[in-house]
């Protein structure tokens, strides 16, 4: 990593700081850093990026190495020092930048400038024991090897056995392609592609959805040109199946319940080119977000309103010929984006999640007309969530009938994603 004025290890801690420790989202905090040293070269954003997100992805192994190593344990640590001793352990067995004995004396003057001189002597030592004998660490179980909670390790090997479970933790760790959605209301990927490889952006276009592609070789996706006119926009594959399984037509008036930031929503408008969609969520900060979204898209047959999901509207009753669904959930799909969500998520708060995701349902659904659809749609792979939620809501509403159901698990081309397509007889 080249040398930079702004010591960015410095900066990576007082990020970690605030995501390990205050408990801040690890997606949304960094962006704000990022954001804040926007004049970073492309390969010092790359590094800060990689070092946070690595070190909050692999926290649970990194405490196990550390704690190998180390008498005094990583719960007992001060704040500061632990968080340094996770990015020292990541840096030594995921990085390669700089040789492990300078990564060492960097992390012993991170110390000793956070005022922690008379630690120095622990850190190096700590440090230098892993380097040495980083080859030697064998990790005890799943839950180590894969930084991943066991209850979660456990829940998934009911619901899905244990050879699927092991390829569901490796997936989380699989480089992920960013995916984008072209606008369609204003280029094609043809001239898309063009724009973004003359900027030295490499652009490949997915093989089974007309609005998708993957790109690559970026330095910060807002300051991309095409991404400020609006050609394309920042959504997952797997979000961008749902307008798809939904099967929304040209004419269609669909209503998005749970919309912000508004990728489905505005893709909906996109294909319902003479209809009308109605884009809702909870809170003005939600419904900025849709606005924003549909000033960039210039999409001009969509509405963003504010209004909570579990309050029935009684003028929307039977209005609509699409329903989009997609619901609070657990996120629990979205490992990789958001690392830190395995670490926040409880069995009880799943369990609140459910109860909400049945209250919303069984309001929304009232929304449909005769013959239209309600497409449900989460970013996790709990059961409990997906296809028990949709059993459950089927027993109590024998109006409607599955037309699909899928339950993608996470790969290097998308997330972790669950849709339910219903008609509503």
């Amino acid at each position: 990593m080249a040398e930079s004025s702004l010591n960015i290890r410095a900066v990576g801690l007082e990020t970690l700081m605030e995501i390990l420790e205050h408990g801040q989202f690890s997606h949304i905090y960094l962006k704000a850093v990022l954001d804040k040293y926007a004049y970073l070269g492309k390969n010092e954003r790359a590094f800060l990026t990689r070092l946070v997100n690595g070190t909050v992805e692999r926290k649970l192994q990194l405490d196990f190495i550390i704690d190998s190593f180390s008498k005094t344990k990583v719960k007992k640590m001060k704040p500061v020092i632990r968080t340094i001793m996770r990015m020292g352990a990541y840096e030594i067995f995921y990085m390669d930048s700089v040789p492990d004995s300078a990564t060492c004396n960097e992390y012993v003057k991170l110390a000793k400038k956070k005022g922690f001189s008379g630690l120095t002597g622990f850190v190096n030592g700590v440090l230098r024991n892993i380097s040495r004998s980083k080859s030697d660490v064998t990790f005890s179980d799943d839950s180590v090897k894969y930084s991943m909670p066991q209850w979660l390790v456990d829940k998934w090997t009911r619901d899905y056995g244990k050879e699927q479970t092991e390829l569901i933790l490796k997936g989380f760790f699989e480089p992920e392609k960013l995916c984008i959605r072209i606008n369609k209301n204003k280029t094609d990927e043809v001239a898309l592609g063009k724009a973004l490889e003359a900027s030295g952006i490499t652009f490949e276009k997915s093989e089974d959805l007309p609005y998708a592609g993957y790109i690559s070789g970026y330095d910060s996706v807002a300051g991309i040109e095409e991404f400020k006119q609006g050609l394309f926009y920042i959504q997952d594959y797997s979000s961008q199946l749902v307008p798809f399984r939904a099967g929304i037509k040209a004419s269609d008036s669909v209503i998005d319940v749970c919309a912000a930031p508004g990728g489905k929503a505005s893709h909906a408008a996109e294909i319902a080119v003479d209809g009308k969609v109605v884009a809702r969520d909870l809170t003005e900060a939600k419904v900025q977000l849709i606005n924003e979204n549909i000033m960039r898209t210039g999409a001009k047959n969509i509405t963003a309103q504010i209004w909570d999901a579990t309050e029935f509207d009684e003028s929307g009753e039977n209005q609509y010929d699409v329903v989009i669904a997609d619901l609070p959930c657990s996120g629990l799909g979205i490992i990789r984006k958001k690392p830190d969500i395995k670490y926040n998520q409880t069995e009880e708060s799943l369990n609140e999640l459910v109860q909400l995701q049945e209250k919303i349902l069984n309001t929304v659904c009232r929304y449909v007309k005769a013959g239209g659809t309600l497409c449900y749609s989460t970013c996790t792979i709990n059961k409990d969530e997906n296809d028990n939620q949709v059993e459950n809501f089927l027993n109590s509403h024998k109006e409607f009938t599955v037309v699909s159901q899928e339950q993608l698990l996470p790969d290097k081309n998308h997330d972790g994603f669950f849709i339910c397509v219903m008609k509503k007889n």
